[in-house]
């Protein structure tokens, strides 16, 4: 399998695509392609057994989809620990390099990196790392854009992808931020956020889709 196509079915697993529908609208803008890229390479991997998409609904991993972009995953999220805890690596700039590693990983030096970081259950970005040979779900939360006027969340989770990582990098609003949604702009506008020191961050509509936030209630 191409790396191409892994980060795809990566994606569409960080997006909940092992229980529900993806629509492609959502895999363009978490890989920043063209619509029409991702028509080709959806057709592509639903020929290959990994995925099943749906006319107008979306496309879903198979099993066999899961198992291989659990696999994927886990060496990407044990490398992402591995450059922040042991290289010094800010969590913004791992994705790229975790990318290289991933695919030039064999299962014994993912099982070697596991132990040696003692078992770490998340990646840098709040994503969970499946165990060797396991298929393994994200945690349930929302995303940021779901978020009601006024309500208060703890920012658990974003898609790994390099624009996003940045663009929160260059705001300083991080993973276990407890915020409160002040404003909501209209027609997809950004949304205003303000943590209980009075800080405030201006998120914009496109990359709230890509944050995923718990209730603290």
């Amino acid at each position: 399998m191409t790396p191409n196509k892994e980060d795809y079915l990566k994606l569409i697993f960080e997006l909940g695509g092992y229980s529900k529908k993806i629509n492609n609208k959502s895999i363009v803008a978490g890989l920043n392609v063209s619509a029409a890229s991702v028509s080709e390479m959806i057709s592509k991997l639903e020929k290959d057994g990994f995925v099943k998409h749906s006319p107008y609904q979306g496309v879903q991993l198979t099993d066999a989809g899961l198992q291989h972009a659990s696999t994927l995953v886990r060496k990407h999220r044990l490398w992402e620990v591995f450059l922040v805890e042991h290289l010094d690596y800010a969590w913004n700039e791992v994705h790229e390099e975790a990318e290289v590693l991933e695919h030039v990983t064999s299962e014994e030096l993912a099982n070697r990196i596991e132990a040696y970081l003692g078992f770490p259950d998340v990646c840098p970005h709040g994503g969970v790392i499946p165990g060797n040979n396991q298929m393994i779900q994200e945690r349930k939360m929302k995303s940021l854009n779901q978020c009601s006027l006024d309500e208060e969340v703890k920012i658990a989770r974003v898609i790994d992808e390099t624009e996003l990582l940045d663009y929160l990098a260059s705001i300083d609003l991080g993973i276990n931020e407890i915020v409160t949604v002040k404003k909501i702009g209209a027609y997809e506008g950004p949304l205003t956020l303000v943590n209980a020191a009075g800080k405030k961050y201006h998120v914009s509509f496109k990359a709230a889709h890509n944050i995923f936030v718990s209730d603290l209630s």
